[in-house]
């Protein structure tokens, strides 16, 4: 299985923004993962578009703009404009998420569904074919550094085998807690794509050691 390793900005030393995305960029990261959090979905308030627009400037890296973000659809284009080539929004946040996925796929960005902890797989019955990702959050969004929730487990494993009974081309990600003590179990569980902060940025010996780390335990080199 092919995958993805996205470091969580929200973790970065926003004094050398730019240095830790070049650092990303020379450990081998394949993503850069933007935490947007408007204050009301979730508890905090972290990014908006100049952020990705200064992001797209320092690194050649796909950007994947998570929407923490109540009634998302406003937003939408001036994050498209910023440089986002993804763009997740939550289930429980979009009144009219058909409409906000072919409106994200419109702007010529690869749109992705989030779900929090508590909301079932059942969400996604009606849309999944329309996302280029799912995004399953193991801990309840709005700050980093949270423990890791073993019962998403099983909903990862249920979407897993919803993409494969559709033989759709979805990635499968996972957003919480993600560090070298809980990436084989997400893993095995069905994901294929995972986003980590504190433990690639915080890790004692550094940034490339920590996605060397990930890249053994997925057994890639």
């Amino acid at each position: 299985m092919k995958t993805v390793i996205a470091p969580s900005i929200l973790s970065a030393n926003f004094e050398q923004l730019g240095k830790d995305l070049q650092a990303c960029e020379q450990a081998g990261a394949d993503w850069i993962h933007v935490d947007v959090m408007d204050g009301h979905f979730v508890p905090n308030i972290t990014f908006g578009p100049l952020i990705v627009e200064a992001c797209k400037r320092a690194t050649s890296l796909p950007l994947d703009v998570h929407l923490m973000v109540n009634e998302p659809a406003h937003l939408l284009e001036a994050f498209a404009k910023a440089g986002a080539d993804r763009l997740t929004v939550h289930v429980e946040a979009c009144t009219h998420l058909d409409r906000t996925l072919q409106l994200i796929r419109s702007l010529g960005v690869k749109p992705g569904i989030s779900l929090n902890p508590a909301t079932p797989a059942s969400q996604l019955r009606e849309v999944i074919d329309q996302a280029d990702l799912v995004l399953v959050m193991t801990v309840n969004p709005g700050f980093g550094g949270q423990s890791f929730l073993p019962y998403t487990l099983r909903k990862i494993s249920e979407i897993r085998g919803m993409i494969c009974d559709r033989n759709l081309e979805t990635w499968l990600q996972v957003d919480g807690g993600v560090s070298e003590k809980t990436l084989s179990s997400v893993y095995s569980a069905g994901a294929d794509a995972f986003v980590a902060g504190n433990a690639l940025f915080n890790h004692p010996s550094g940034l490339a050691a920590a996605i060397k780390g990930f890249r053994d335990i997925l057994g890639e080199k």
